[in-house]
């Protein structure tokens, strides 16, 4: 734990990519190698089944201080993450525990059956054994995944420099349906390792465009297509049997049957990379819909029949067993052309279609189009690029439309986590109805260090209520929100959803009576 709580110092503490890389290197030198795969795991959002409810952990550090609740709520608004304000508020450790991260996890995984004084016993015993950084570490383990400024790809990189194997060998590695406790390190990283056969790759992402369409050069070194609002994800038949995987690592083949039931006419060893999108009588229809298929237990009938989906395939990753990544684009899709137009009696994989133009102003017309489509835009892919893992400036572009937006009033406040803690980031915005205010989103990003500290100054000042961590502020700070999407919801109260919303800008120019209302919402579905 004492080297896990360094490395987490460390990262915390640092800006610079590079020394974060070199961190997690130094802790890799030092650390076992069940305490290297227990890294990787929650790095990466493998956190176990949380063992004990965080309302317990937090009467019980009340117990042991004494200390009124109010005081607590307090202390918890100021810093804004539970996990720290425990480990601030509980009495100084009266001996020190010495156990490795994976032998804490062990024990937190076998406290899952134990009784409600059995865990107690365990949480304070352990409490009185760490110091401010391992009792956080040890809190979050319990509560919460680690916030610590550390992607995907700052990881790989640091576990390709520490085995000196290549960062795309190691993205793939471990990624997939692996689990800590039933697998090495050296079968997680090695260069030999195979896995498990069911592993997606890593994807290929696009950067959003940053020049005009006619500084890419000529029209004909690119291939471009619709950019679908859907759920990217990757097809995979290996011996004989299907998976789908979503891009954030879900095994989300029982979700979509219609799919699966078409993908057993794929050749074996094939793999597809695509959107899973709803898809009725020949048109892409809304987002919206889709959610409507995702993370269910069952599917019935009348759902499957109502909101019908389909893989929109636009990319051939693995033919025959073989990586095809390195193949230019143009090969890879001539074969995927192949691939999907020979499948009989198909209704459920479909090519998604290459958007044909001969000028950048005609392709800058159809773009305009997009929403017509249910898309959110156009992707432009060189043709001659090979299948990258992430991001690689310049072969792939997103060119998305411009997004709706909205003028809405500022009306609760909570502060952030991590870095964020002491300011209020976290906003709840508000639309007219009438003489009333109904909340449509909420949004944390867009506003500049200025900015946020401005508006922290202004909830500190003008709170007029106060439920747990949020404030409600008096509706005066008026924001253009943009947003990707929108839809009829029941689940909300305005009975409107947005997609994606984000801060594009403050109004410092506009009051709460110059905001929008619900009907002029109500006007772009």
């Amino acid at each position: 734990m004492e080297n896990f709580a360094v490395l987490i110092q460390e990262l915390e503490t640092s800006n610079k990519t590079n020394d974060k890389i070199d961190a997690i290197v130094r802790y890799l030198e030092v650390a076992s190698d069940k305490d290297k795969v227990w890294l990787i795991a929650l790095f990466t959002g493998r956190r176990p089944k949380r063992p004990v409810k965080t309302s317990l952990m937090r009467a019980w550090a009340l117990e042991i201080t004494g200390l009124p609740e109010w005081l607590f709520l307090e202390s918890y608004s100021s810093v804004g993450d539970l996990g720290e304000t425990l480990s601030l508020i509980l009495p100084k450790p009266t001996h020190s525990i010495r156990k490795s991260i994976h032998t804490w996890i062990t024990e937190l995984i076998a406290l899952q059956e134990a009784s409600e004084e059995q865990k107690k016993e365990y949480v304070l015993k352990a409490w009185s054994g760490l110091d401010f950084t391992e009792r956080f570490i040890f809190n979050k383990l319990i509560g919460g995944g680690f916030r610590i400024g550390v992607s995907h790809k700052l990881l790989v990189n640091a576990l390709a420099k520490y085995t000196e194997t290549s960062p795309t060998k190691i993205m793939h590695n471990i990624m997939g349906n692996w689990h800590p406790s039933d697998i090495s390190f050296g079968e997680l990283v090695g260069e030999d390792s195979e896995g498990d056969f069911s592993k997606p790759y890593p994807f290929c992402l696009a950067y959003p465009i940053d020049k005009t369409p006619d500084e890419l050069g000529p029209v004909e070194d690119w291939q471009a297509e619709w950019k679908w609002d859907g759920i990217r994800g990757q097809l995979i038949k290996r011996k004989g049997e299907i998976f789908i995987w979503s891009r954030g690592e879900e095994l989300v083949t029982q979700q979509f049957p219609e799919i699966t039931v078409m993908a057993e006419k794929l050749p074996d060893g094939i793999v597809l990379d695509g959107e899973i999108l709803a898809v009725k009588d020949s048109q892409v229809l809304p987002f919206n819909d889709l959610q409507k298929r995702l993370n269910r237990k069952t599917l019935t009938r009348k759902m499957l029949e109502d909101v019908p989906v389909g893989f929109y395939a636009y990319d051939l990753l693995e033919y025959d067993g073989k990586d095809y990544r390195e193949h230019a684009l143009a090969q890879r899709r001539k074969l995927l052309e192949e691939i999907v137009e020979a499948l009989i009696g198909n209704i459920s994989i479909f090519l998604s279609p290459v958007v044909r133009f001969d000028s950048w102003d005609e392709l800058t017309d159809m773009r305009s189009y997009s929403r017509e489509m249910n898309s959110e835009g156009i992707m432009l892919k060189h043709v001659s690029s090979p299948y990258h893992t992430g991001r690689k400036k310049g072969d792939w572009w997103k060119w998305k439309v411009e997004p709706y937006s909205i003028d809405a009033v500022l009306i609760y406040a909570q502060k952030g986590s991590g870095r964020r803690s002491y300011y209020y980031t976290d906003y709840t915005f508000a639309v007219r109805d009438g003489e009333k205010l109904v909340t449509i989103a909420k949004a944390y990003s867009g506003l500049t260090d200025q900015e946020i500290k401005a508006v922290d100054k202004f909830v500190k000042n003008n709170s007029i209520e106060k439920f747990g961590p949020v404030r409600t502020v008096k509706p005066e700070l008026v924001f253009e929100i943009g947003f990707e999407g929108i839809a009829e919801s029941n689940r909300h109260k305005a009975g409107i959803a947005v997609r994606f919303p984000r801060i594009l800008r403050w109004r410092h120019d506009k009051k709460v009576e110059d905001i929008t209302t619900i009907e002029e919402m109500r006007a772009m579905l």
